[in-house]
């Protein structure tokens, strides 16, 4: 056999599957069969080099696990619409039994040029005093706003930086239509993509107002947080999870997104576990970069019995030590973001995490 063919297989087996990758001689091809027909073409996806022979078949087009873009399976080309964006394929013959592929292409791979993602930008700061954002992880009836402890004491530290001088934001996670992280990480690593891959795709996940003002705006983040069985709010956690992508650019490319920004947390319940609230919010956000003032969070819990809530509401509300401490956690925060910017800080990337996946 002649060293532009290679041997991939045999037919036989071959055609128990539909579609899979195939790994010979250095090459990785995605080799179909469908309608008595081989197809091979390159086993590697034009977006983040996902693995195309171990997608599924749609039609003639082969499917990327990673982020759904289509191929055909025999020519290569991309699916109606977007022809010009092509992966290479291969000739191919059967002789005696078994499948053989010509190791050069027949045609070349082709991207088409796409403008990139507003968030995929330089981080850079805007010049001004420091900025200070507030995440409210609160859900509530829509229409018939309720009274949210952690909330209440949330705006009573924006207040505190407005009569500071300092320029705030708050945003509401459950103003928001954002999408749920669908486990691009648990498909391969480099499947979670900085921004992530959701709104990437989604033009309407809102998700990307909260990565604009963390990355790019904010300074100090302070985050409220209702204790829940427990633990903090589901919505605490659906952002959570849809910041992964931002973490896992440290893995993979030892590239800090958080740079020189504080997080501060304001929990309350009418259950108890404020520490074990406190050190899953402080062990996340230290994993995205984030530092901490010293006393990096208040917190209010009348205990496990205390479910009577209409005076666990009545009690922050009437309590002007709470409301001072909200304000006197952002004065830390921000006394820390200020000390930080002035020195120019570097960032550090964070030792012990490898994209192989071993932690």
């Amino acid at each position: 056999m002649s060293d532009d063919w290679v041997d991939v297989g045999a037919t036989a087996e071959l055609k128990q599957k539909p579609l899979q990758q195939v790994v010979v001689g250095g090459l990785k091809l995605a080799v179909s069969y469908a309608n008595g027909a081989f197809g091979v073409i390159s086993g590697v996806c034009n977006h983040v080099g996902g693995p195309l022979g171990e997608g599924t078949l749609d039609g003639e087009y082969v499917v990327c696990p990673w982020h759904h873009w289509k191929f055909h399976r025999a020519t290569g080309e991309g699916e109606p619409g977007y022809e010009v964006d092509k992966v290479p394929r291969h000739e191919l013959k059967e002789e005696g039994g078994r499948l053989l592929v010509k190791r050069e292409a027949s045609t070349k791979r082709h991207k088409s040029p796409h403008e990139p993602h507003a968030l995929e930008r330089s981080l850079v700061r805007a010049p001004g005093g420091v900025r200070v954002l507030g995440i409210s992880t609160t859900n509530m009836e829509r229409g018939h706003p309720r009274y949210s402890t952690s909330d209440a004491l949330l705006t009573s530290a924006l207040a505190g930086a407005k009569a500071a001088g300092r320029e705030t934001q708050l945003i509401a996670l459950r103003d928001l239509a954002f999408r749920n992280c669908e486990g691009f990480y648990s498909k391969s690593a480099r499947a979670c993509t900085w921004p992530c891959s959701i709104t990437q795709m989604d033009p309407d996940d809102q998700m990307e107002r909260v990565y604009e003002a963390i990355v790019f705006w904010a300074d100090v983040v302070l985050v409220a947080l209702p204790i829940r069985w427990g633990v903090a709010s589901a919505l605490y956690f659906k952002m959570a999870e849809r910041l992964n992508c931002v973490q896992n650019q440290i893995t993979l490319r030892e590239r800090v997104l958080i740079k020189n920004k504080v997080a501060g947390f304001v929990i309350t319940g009418g259950q108890d576990n404020v520490q074990g609230v406190a050190g899953q919010a402080l062990q996340f956000f230290s994993e995205l970069g984030f530092q901490f003032p010293q006393f990096p969070y208040i917190a209010h819990s009348r205990g496990w019995s205390a479910e009577d809530m209409e005076n666990n509401v009545r009690y922050v509300q009437e309590s002007a030590a709470l409301h001072d401490a909200a304000k006197e956690l952002e004065a830390r925060s921000s006394d820390k973001a200020a000390a930080m910017l002035e020195s120019a800080a570097p960032a550090f990337t964070r030792a012990g995490r490898k994209a192989d996946g071993n932690r």
